[in-house]
């Protein structure tokens, strides 16, 4: 086998594995408003599951991401995976055991919690691995590209984990009823699937090479891929840069309330299915899941199709995204038909689509060389904490009306889009 034969395989293998964390991660959480009605518990303990686990995340994934150069990109990948499939196994069986009634429902999601802490704390050592072990074997003309591709699992993972959930509510296994809790046994099979496939065909590591992994944020159904880890593989950060420098502020400023409105309408949308529809749990499931996948195929469609056929400068992606997505957030908060909240939210995820890739880029160029690395940590770290509060923020404010967090998340994206009109410049 030639050596470029080599690299396709492995690449092809750590795909699979970035894939296979999206989809499995995706897919829980597109069930998870249904469960948490069906659990009879409220919807606020929902959004802390996964604020808790984005926490620890932004937590442990600098240090991961450090520990991969020194301990080796096929250590941490296991890791990763590791956490991942033990993870998500605890989860189905606390569950499985909260829907069978051995425990109450407020025991069984408390439990779940802590399941998802492990996912937190351990999956995160996955993602820089992957990254730099691809950085490292590819030639600094390919390198971009190589990872580029390599996000997009990330993405395609987001529409698959929705579209696939329902068909993973399992039945009884004699006198165990599994149901909802089943897209996480699944999930948790392929991640077992992905720890025989590393072990047995990615190479122990013989050395580092040219490039590192970056912490990237905690991948979420409100989330697409950044590029901010493909900065910091390519580039060796020798100058900090403050989230206050004049160079910056306002991109970071437009990313974090990007961020938040993404998370907080994202992590209510199952809910709104439920309740706009008048649907029992275990019927919200296909159409969430069709909303989810609108929302993720018109983001990817963006950044793949219609953002390099444009061509557009970052402040003009910036400004164009933030209109679209108040727009989008507004009429979805507003919609009372499934065809209308699952337009009104691909609306929504077209706009987001356009502004991430946008601020990041433009938080990129407004510095040298020398500060790329500082700047692709601070846009990574803002990312992240959008999934710690925004979650949380949102299914708060949707406790108080059901159209608060989309009505809100539009109003700071309007506010946002002029502000950045006066704000934001670049540098020529």
């Amino acid at each position: 086998m030639t050596p470029r034969a080599a690299i396709s395989r492995e690449f092809a293998l750590l795909f699979v594995v970035m894939l296979t964390i999206a989809a499995g991660n995706t897919a829980l959480q597109s069930v998870l408003p249904a469960l948490g009605r069906s659990l009879h518990v409220a919807d606020s303990a929902v959004a802390l599951c996964f604020s808790a686990s984005a926490l620890l995340w932004v937590i442990a994934a600098p240090m991961w991401a450090k520990r991969s150069d020194t301990h080796g990109r096929r250590a941490m990948i296991l890791t990763g995976v590791g956490g991942y499939a033990v993870s998500l196994g605890t989860c189905g069986l606390f569950l499985a055991a909260g829907i069978n009634g051995w425990i109450a429902g407020s025991t069984a999601f408390l439990l779940f919690i802590l399941g998802r802490l492990i996912y937190g704390a351990f999956g995160s050592a996955a993602p820089p691995a992957v990254q730099a072990l691809v950085a490292g074997q590819t030639a600094r003309e390919e390198r971009t590209r190589a990872l580029t591709l390599l996000a997009s699992a990330t993405g395609l993972g987001t529409i698959l984990g929705p579209a696939v959930a329902p068909f993973l509510t399992l039945g009884s296994l004699g006198r165990v009823e599994i149901g909802l809790a089943g897209p996480a046994f699944v999930a948790c099979a392929f991640g077992v699937a992905m720890i025989a496939a590393v072990r047995s065909l990615l190479p122990r590591d013989t050395g580092y090479h040219a490039g590192h992994g970056a912490a990237i944020s905690y991948p979420s159904i409100g989330g697409q891929p950044t590029g901010a880890s493909i900065t910091a593989a390519t580039a060796d950060g020798i100058e900090p840069v403050g989230y206050r420098d004049r160079r910056i502020r306002g991109w970071m400023l437009v990313g974090l309330v990007m961020g938040h409105a993404q998370a907080m309408t994202g992590q209510v949308i199952g809910f709104l299915v439920i309740d706009r529809l008048h649907l029992a749990p275990a019927d919200a499931l296909q159409p969430t899941g069709i909303v989810l996948m609108m929302g993720a195929g018109a983001a990817l469609l963006v950044q793949w199709g219609i953002i390099p056929l444009l061509d557009l400068s970052p402040r003009r992606l910036v400004l164009t995204g933030l209109v679209l997505a108040a727009a989008g957030t507004a009429l979805t908060g507003l919609a009372t038909s499934l065809h209308g909240i699952a337009t009104a939210y691909a609306l929504a995820s077209m706009g987001f689509g356009f502004v991430r890739p946008g601020f990041t880029a433009g938080a990129s160029l407004a510095v040298g060389p020398g500060a790329q690395g500082s700047v692709a940590g601070k846009v990574t770290s803002i990312n992240g904490a959008s999934f710690v509060l925004g979650p949380s923020i949102g299914v708060g404010l949707y406790e108080g009306a059901h159209a608060l967090p989309y009505l809100i998340a539009g109003a700071a994206c309007l506010a946002t889009a002029a502000f950045g009109w006066k704000s934001l410049k670049e540098r020529l």
